[in-house]
């Protein structure tokens, strides 16, 4: 991982993005003050017992950063170095995606700092259902949805739905996503990130002349958003896995790797580390693959000014949040490297979540086939949407992105004016 990482303040480079775009379109003043503030935080100092007996007090972040445009929507991370800066950025870059991929949410994110490896699933589980309460008073179906995130999945949200609906004395499935198809969840959620970015990625290799069928891919961070693109990019598209990594290092294989293995051998092991026939290779090295396509899926901050000048893929599809820092971007603009922005690029999730949302909402369930339809109906034009503001700006498609989304906020602001 970048050295850089540990230092950069993700809010900072949140907020740099968006003056980046408020001098294109000649965005200022109070508007513009209102988009890089959040509108609500919430910090929770709560106890949780310990399987020992004892008590430890844990601290909760919920951040609902922009309302414009409908309730805010955004995942929850259990993670040691949760900060409420990263929360703070997290929701904004929530705000942009669902604005870029035009669906009627604003963004939200939460966290909570803790080490879920250190912990039994009785502790994880009391830790999470103590969070869902106090978070409670602001979190709802028509007010802000959570979701999984990093270590969190639909386990956790069965919990937070079942902790929210006691507390209301009947079921509200439509206050997470993510969850259980039993309890409300959709069809497709669980690789709807992945899939989403493989339809971006196979949209955007047209316009780019990058190859895809044939083509080599690295894949830095094989959880459940690198995994699933890796797989439908070797199974539908026909494209070579050369690398692959977790958060323990990585494998390489020049004659390519087989994802549905790879991911079996992880099942087994708790890592990708020693998969037969594989070499070791760094998560430093794996961004500097001589590859087509790399994605990055791991944690924010991984392409910097640093490592950017090394970087060999024609194209980065960002399934990651904020992996690439804005210097790195000029960098790779200037090489002619196509990006997939992360609003754009990993925003499959959020679409197949408000998806359920919908479904929930209604009571009313979609097949797998019609999620996946309309999953792809919506990546293709974000993807369309975004290119076509490149070209008119001459800019970039991470600019160009952020260009769409905070304009769609901006005439939802303005549209609704400022209460009172």
């Amino acid at each position: 991982m970048p050295k850089e990482s540990s230092t950069i303040n993700p809010f900072e480079t949140a907020k740099q993005q968006v003056d980046i775009v408020a001098q294109i379109i000649g965005l200022n003043g109070g508007v513009l003050e209102v988009l890089k503030h959040p509108k609500r935080e919430l910090t929770v100092y709560f106890p949780v017992r310990m399987d020992d007996g004892t008590f430890r007090v844990f601290t909760g972040h919920r951040v609902q950063y922009n309302m414009a445009r409908g309730p805010t929507k955004g995942g929850i991370r259990f993670h040691p170095q949760v900060t409420l800066d990263e929360v703070r950025a997290l929701a904004a870059w929530m705000t942009w995606k669902c604005a870029v991929v035009n669906i009627p949410y604003g963004g939200a994110k939460g966290g909570v700092v803790c080490d879920p490896k250190a912990m039994s699933r009785g502790e994880i589980e009391r830790l999470t259902r103590r969070y869902a309460s106090e978070i409670s008073p602001i979190i709802g179906p028509e007010m802000d949805i959570p979701a999984p995130d990093v270590y969190t999945d639909s386990q956790t949200m069965a919990w937070i739905m079942d902790t929210y609906s006691m507390q209301k004395g009947y079921s509200v499935p439509g206050v997470v996503t993510g969850k259980p198809i039993p309890l409300g969840g959709s069809e497709g959620r669980g690789e709807a990130t992945g899939r989403g970015c493989a339809y971006v990625i196979r949209e955007a290799a047209k316009d780019a002349g990058v190859r895809v069928k044939g083509g080599k891919v690295a894949v830095q961070g094989f959880g459940n958003a690198g995994s699933v693109a890796a797989k439908i990019l070797h199974d539908e598209q026909g494209a070579t896995i050369v690398a692959v990594s977790d958060s323990k290092g990585g494998i390489f294989k020049a004659d390519g790797l087989n994802p549905h293995a790879v991911e079996e051998h992880k099942k087994k092991t708790g890592t990708v580390l020693g998969f037969p026939g594989a070499k070791p290779i760094s998560n430093e090295e794996i961004l500097e693959a001589k590859v087509d396509i790399l994605v990055p899926a791991a944690l924010e901050n991984q392409i910097t000014a640093r490592n950017a000048p090394r970087i060999e893929a024609k194209m980065v599809a960002e399934a990651a949040n904020g992996p690439t820092l804005p210097e790195a971007d000029t960098i790779l603009f200037q090489k002619k490297i196509t990006v997939l922005p992360d609003i754009l690029a990993n925003a499959g999730g959020v679409t197949v979540s408000y998806f359920e949302w919908a479904q929930d909402l209604q009571r009313f369930f979609w097949p797998l086939a019609e999620v996946n339809q309309r999953l792809e109906r919506v990546m293709v034009k974000s993807y369309a949407d975004v290119r076509k503001t490149a070209v008119e700006h001459e800019v970039h498609n991470r600019t160009a992105a952020y260009i769409l989304a905070i304009q769609r906020v901006v005439d939802a602001i303005r549209l609704r004016g400022i209460y009172p």
